[in-house]
């Protein structure tokens, strides 16, 4: 069966993360597994990185773990939001990251990054626990939108969250973003996950809406290296289908790209 080039980042939770469940996702075209420690406990995400390395050992394949830091969130009515009241780098965050290390986590992703110097920080906190992990930049404020040329060169990837983004910047702005950002990235040679929403109405349905199917495709043909499912796939009712279905979707895309040089995570 042949398999995308542009890699499968699939959020893993209560709906996913028994071995069963994970080996399916590889099968249906996961390449990545992310965990969102604002959710969950860490016995919850210890399960998840032991049945994944399990399930890869068994399929011969080398899996990531993308470990997502909070970082400075508050909650609001409608969920949660950058808090500017706190610490870019968090007490939560530094637990986590022992947590992260401790179980050999192969990308730390950094949230709320407003520069450089953010990511700087978080490298010299990984560093300091004698540690060397690749660090994934979300870009999700508007600061970071200004700043993009200095945290693309700091950072080892990117990831454009597109939710908490569309908090700061007009949602009828974030295509143009995220089209900027991505050839930013593909210039500078950086990864870059284009994430958020990308097949949401897939938490309670087995197939994605033709909006979704067209979204996931042009962040394919725009350059993006990697496209990822949240809460698809960590709570969502068809898990499975909808690695399935963004696998699907990817494949055809790149037969109408006049680039193939992908950047892979």
């Amino acid at each position: 069966m042949s398999t995308s080039r542009v890699q499968i980042v699939a959020t893993i939770g209560p709906a996913s993360g028994t071995e069963a469940m994970l080996e399916r996702l590889v099968e249906a075209g996961m390449d990545i597994m992310r965990l969102n420690f604002s959710h969950g406990t860490y016995e919850e995400h210890a399960s998840y990185i032991a049945n994944l390395r399990t399930v890869a050992k068994k399929a011969g394949k080398h899996i990531p773990v993308i470990q997502d830091l909070s970082g400075p969130r508050g909650k609001t009515e409608g969920g949660h939001a950058f808090d500017g009241t706190k610490q870019e780098i968090t007490e939560k965050d530094l637990r986590d990251l022992d947590f992260g290390i401790a179980h050999g986590v192969e990308y730390i992703a950094q949230s709320y990054v407003g520069s450089a110097e953010d990511i700087r920080a978080m490298r010299a906190e990984i560093e300091r626990r004698g540690a060397k992990i690749p660090i994934i930049a979300k870009i999700e404020r508007r600061i970071a939108v200004e700043k993009a040329d200095e945290i693309i060169a700091e950072a080892d990837a990117v990831m454009i969250g597109r939710g908490d983004l569309g908090e700061e910047v007009p949602v009828e702005q974030i295509p143009f973003v995220e089209k900027e950002l991505i050839e930013k990235c593909n210039r500078a040679g950086r990864p870059v996950i284009t994430a958020t929403q990308m097949m949401l109405s897939m938490l309670a349905s087995p197939t994605p809406t033709r909006a979704e199917v067209t979204d996931v495709s042009y962040a394919v043909v725009a350059g993006s290296d990697a496209v990822m499912l949240s809460e698809e796939t960590a709570r969502g009712e068809y898990p499975v289908e909808a690695v399935a279905a963004m696998e699907k979707v990817a494949l055809e895309a790149e037969k109408h790209m006049n680039s193939a040089e992908r950047h892979a995570l």
